[in-house]
């Protein structure tokens, strides 16, 4: 039975949106590993996920303060059936990214990151997967607020979609 994963990042509760979307909330309760790539700006925020996630695998990013960063690290690792995942928030700028970030994250197969709002899907000359599921609540100069759903199975990344935040 494949792992059911959610990628998010860039919550901003409750800077960017009062409330996460009950879509996004659907998707955290049914996936079997919740990953946050930081910006949770609300240490409230991160309690619901802590109760509502099977396994939540998480970071904090530039704008979350002292007590989400006194409870989360900047980086986060985990290997999920055979698969070596990484979390960051910040990965730099788009150019030369996948390269930079094969370099910095050497053991992992996949790097979950977000900061920019803007969803990346690529793979390094390496073979490094980089995601950036974008953001539920805040889509800056992107059509729509996103997130990602993935498997994982038989030590496989399974098929990764963007999904997007349909309006409430």
């Amino acid at each position: 039975m494949p792992l059911r994963l959610l990628l998010v990042s860039d919550t901003h509760v409750p800077k960017r949106a009062r409330e996460l979307p009950a879509q996004v909330w659907d998707a955290v309760e049914s996936a079997d590993v919740v990953f946050h790539a930081g910006d949770w700006v609300n240490p409230e925020l991160l309690d619901r996920f802590e109760q509502r996630s099977r396994q939540l695998v998480a970071v904090y990013g530039n704008n979350d303060g002292p007590e989400i960063r006194r409870r989360l690290p900047e980086r986060q690792y985990v290997v999920l059936e055979g698969v070596r995942f990484a979390v960051v928030h910040e990965t730099g700028p788009a150019k030369g990214r996948n390269e930079r970030a094969e370099a910095l994250f050497p053991e992992s197969d996949v790097l979950v990151f977000g900061h920019s709002h803007i969803p990346w899907d690529a793979t390094s000359p390496g073979a490094l997967r980089l995601l950036n599921p974008g953001s539920p609540t805040d889509r800056r100069r992107q059509p729509f607020c996103t997130y990602m759903t993935a498997t994982v199975d038989g030590g496989i990344l399974g098929h990764v979609q963007l999904e997007v935040v349909r309006k409430q």
